[in-house]
């Protein structure tokens, strides 16, 4: 049954955004909506397990298109592949600067020094990432 409601939200994301519903949109839409922060590779391998096929270039096609109507948000990674999310409310980033791990975080933004940037006209948000070792990088480094 919570497969079944699960599915039918997803289903119910898709057209409130007014996305055709099709298998494979189903498919990495139920991927990203399964948790964590993931790259197209692993978005393509998951999706690839249940639909049999599917390749890159559809998932990043469909990417696009969730990240252009608000279902998705990407974080792009120095030095390695952005990752992908389900979106939903706000919340800033822990990235480990070792294996590339990222967490969500729920942490309050400060407001911008007004004096720094009076010429600046603010509105896009803002976004914090801590950085450091996630805890199997830490307890690697110690070991």
């Amino acid at each position: 049954m919570a497969e079944s409601t699960g599915r039918e939200a997803v289903i119910q994301r898709l057209r409130d955004v007014g996305l055709r519903v099709t298998g494979p949109r189903l498919e990495v839409l139920q991927v990203l909506a399964a948790g964590g922060h993931m790259d197209v590779e692993s978005i393509t391998a998951a999706a690839r397990e249940r639909l049999g096929t599917l390749t890159s270039q559809a998932v990043y096609e469909m990417l696009r298109h969730f990240l252009e109507t608000g279902l998705a948000t990407k974080f792009d990674r120095p030095g390695l592949p952005a990752v992908f999310e389900i979106a939903g409310p706000p919340h800033q980033h822990a990235l480990c600067v070792r294996c590339g791990r990222v967490e969500n975080v729920v942490a309050e933004v400060p407001e911008p020094v007004g004096a720094a940037l009076r010429a600046w006209r603010m509105g896009e948000g803002a976004e914090i990432i801590f950085k450091g070792l996630c805890p199997d990088c830490l307890s690697a480094s110690q070991e």
